[in-house]
């Protein structure tokens, strides 16, 4: 399952670049560094799929994974509009999906990856941090 979500990302990926002018892909690769077991790691490179894509959750239980895999990817994919916290207080809901959105977080908080750095990047960490922590106290209070 872990080779089959590696190729699917590939190909939702293909071509796109981050923010830092690297292949896109190599976003959930990292995250994917950083999570502990199979299905975090599945998640993980199956993350950004649904939101960066043609890709639906249909279409990954086609592809036959597990519907633990699938409800976390949907938990993980945030819609246009969706205020961000809301979005993570969604994903708190997802023991799943809240161990790979903090890996996610780890990733997107490292500032090496960009070039240059601007004022919405110091927004955009602040926001992340706000989601770490909250996530990381959901997390321990589960545990």
């Amino acid at each position: 399952m872990l080779e089959k979500a590696m190729i699917l990302a590939a190909k939702a990926h293909m071509g796109h670049l981050d923010k830092g002018g690297n292949p896109y892909i190599l976003h959930p690769v990292r995250v994917m560094l950083g999570c502990k077991t199979i299905e975090e790691k599945i998640v993980a490179m199956l993350h950004d799929t649904l939101e960066d894509s043609d890709l639906t959750a249909d279409d990954l239980i086609i592809e036959g994974f597990p519907k633990v895999i699938v409800d976390a990817v949907v938990c993980l994919t945030r819609k246009t509009d969706q205020d961000y916290m809301e979005y993570v207080h969604k994903v708190a809901k997802n023991p799943l999906a809240t161990a790979v959105k903090l890996s996610d977080l780890a990733d997107n908080m490292d500032l090496n990856r960009l070039p240059g750095l601007t004022p919405r990047d110091f927004q955009r960490l602040e926001r992340y941090l706000r989601a770490k922590q909250f996530l990381e106290n959901v997390q321990q209070n589960i545990l």
